[in-house]
């Protein structure tokens, strides 16, 4: 429409005058006005949008930046912690290992010591059981050499004389036992 005016007033221009006396051209001039008057408040509105809308996007930006280094930090802290975990699970595990293999060989010396012990114990009561063997074959030894005396000297002997021995020889018996 505005095209056409103009080209409306650039033909009747060289009909009718100079171009500044045609209603048309007035018209052309006000609606311009018009527009530039509009214009200003819309842009300064559009403009004021557009600013707030960029600071918005600046301020997500900034909030998006700060964002990341938090979680790079906190990135950074957990691999920390886990290779500290990771150092600490190591160093337990060795002290584990320490421990097993010092209770095993106290274990060992424990058991070696309890397997003395017992050689021990088993030997003494050896002995001791041999000790009694002994004891008990040498009492059978004497009950039998008495019984075989009694009899040699009952068959032998009269028995005044048999008396008299007897008697001697249970006095000596405890020196002999001894």
């Amino acid at each position: 429409m505005i095209s056409s005016a103009l080209a409306a007033t650039a033909a009747g221009a060289h009909a009718q005058g100079p171009f500044y006396t045609e209603p048309t051209f007035w018209l052309t001039v006000a609606f311009v006005i018009f527009v530039a008057l509009l214009a200003r408040p819309v842009w300064s509105r559009v403009t004021t949008a557009l600013d707030a809308r960029s600071a918005a996007i600046q301020s997500e930006l900034e909030e998006a930046r700060q964002l990341r280094e938090e979680a790079q930090a906190t990135l950074a802290s957990y691999q920390r912690k886990q290779r500290d975990a990771a150092k600490e699970a190591e160093r337990l595990l060795a002290q584990a290992q320490d421990e097993a293999k010092r209770m095993t060989e106290q274990a060992e010396k424990s058991l070696g010591d309890t397997l003395k012990r017992l050689e021990i114990l088993t030997t003494e009561k050896i002995a001791q059981a041999q000790t009694r063997a002994l004891d008990e074959v040498r009492a059978e030894a004497v009950e039998i050499a008495l019984a075989a005396t009694e009899r040699l000297l009952r068959e032998r002997m009269d028995e005044t004389h048999a008396d008299a021995l007897i008697d001697q020889a249970i006095n000596e018996l405890p020196q002999k036992l001894q």
